[in-house]
């Protein structure tokens, strides 16, 4: 059935007679206009709980039409498009609304067709979601619709989540950006304490009081001891010359430190896992 159409596909695809596949940029994509974003989000969020517990991603997406394809074609040019699901783990799951054809698809990743067999995926479009688009509840059908589905295919076993690997780096980014600013604000105030203490009980003052920083904000005393011996010798040292004066040492106009180099995004970015499907799932209308 899959190879039939796939090859259907490719004719369709060689003639041009095929309809468009929308880019993947979120979980929820409604080219139709038909939800509302309060809706989207509210989805959204389901979904990215579950892929965030369960590992498996589950996308929906809403187009007018698949003509002049049968949506089981269409779905799956968005499944081979889109890749949703884990590489090598294949759970991925395509909830596709047609709306003025009122045709609708679940269809299943290789991963999880044990959880969600032809039957179940065929049950839960005719009892759960399409009772509701029949009375023009688009979102609350596809709520439920997703609910059930992400329910069976808690059964499922399948290999946990990946551990987040961003939470280290984004710590250390922070870090790398703090670090310039206290070095330079700690030689400044070495710069004070040399004149009020003497360059060597100045310069002292400063490390100790910068290793006691070093060490309530990065938690290491190894780390902390080596910035204080660091700081002290970089005041001790620009105490030969003349600060700010332009007689060598330090200048304030000789280089600065930005803070707006390798910034990060905070937005939340999606694409598909890699997952591979074989045309498992059902159709149903409204």
């Amino acid at each position: 059935m899959a190879l039939l159409l796939f090859l259907v596909g490719a004719a369709a695809a060689a003639t041009g007679d095929f309809a468009d596949i929308p880019k993947l940029k979120a979980r929820v994509t409604d080219t139709t206009g038909t939800l509302s974003p309060a809706d989207i989000g509210s989805i959204e969020a389901r979904l990215k709980s579950f892929e965030q517990k369960k590992g498996s991603q589950m996308v929906v997406l809403m187009v007018s039409s698949t003509q002049p394809e049968a949506i089981e074609q269409y779905a799956l040019r968005v499944a081979e498009a889109w890749k949703i699901g884990r590489k090598g783990v294949n759970d991925g799951v395509i909830l596709l609304i047609a709306k003025d054809d009122r045709k609708l698809r679940i269809e299943v990743g290789y991963g999880l067709e044990g959880a969600i067999p032809d039957a179940i995926a065929k049950r839960i479009i005719a009892e759960t979601i399409s009772p509701k688009f029949r009375n023009g509840d688009f979102a609350g059908g596809i709520v439920a619709g997703v609910e059930k589905l992400t329910a069976v295919a808690e059964g499922e076993a399948l290999p946990p989540p990946a551990p987040k690997k961003h939470v280290a780096s984004s710590r250390s980014s922070s870090l790398s950006d703090i670090i310039p600013f206290a070095i330079f604000a700690a030689i400044v105030a070495g710069v004070v304490l040399r004149k009020l203490a003497g360059r060597f009980m100045g310069a002292a003052l400063t490390g100790g009081v910068s290793g006691l920083a070093a060490f309530f904000i990065i938690g290491g005393l190894g780390l902390a001891v080596v910035a204080g011996i660091v700081v002290f010798i970089i005041v001790l040292l620009t105490s030969f010359g003349n600060w700010g004066n332009g007689g060598g040492g330090w200048s304030s106009g000789g280089g600065s430190w930005s803070g707006g180099g390798g910034g990060s995004s905070s937005s939340d970015s999606f694409s598909g896992g890699g997952g591979d499907f074989g045309g498992g799932g059902a159709s149903g209308d409204w």
